[in-house]
């Protein structure tokens, strides 16, 4: 199982698989739009996720004519587990606040 280097990219785009749902699933562009991150830099990241198994990715199973079959990406049970920790680790990257920080300035 290969590591995953918790970079801010990769952040971004964990954030919007955690934020996935049935009903709203994601899938390559909508990752590239919701991350603000290039297919260049998306594409990789999800690779290493599934390869990592962070992540599952299926093939969409309806013929949709004039666009090509979109591949649906999820977190796994490791993936989110791993997400939440990164959350607490990097509590920022995630529009969290710190444990301890109770916004005081």
């Amino acid at each position: 199982m290969a590591s995953i280097r918790l970079t801010r990219p990769t952040l971004e785009v964990l954030k919007v698989l955690l934020a996935a749902t049935p009903d709203h699933p994601a899938w390559g562009l909508r990752i590239c739009e919701e991350a603000d991150l290039g297919s260049g830099t998306v594409y990789p990241i999800l690779e290493r996720l599934v390869d990592a198994g962070w992540a599952v990715r299926r093939a969409e199973t309806e013929e949709h004519p004039g666009r090509p079959k979109r591949y649906y990406y999820e977190l796994t049970a490791a993936g989110r587990l791993a997400t939440h920790r990164a959350s607490e680790q990097k509590p920022r990257l995630f529009g969290l606040r710190p444990a301890g920080d109770g916004g005081a300035a």
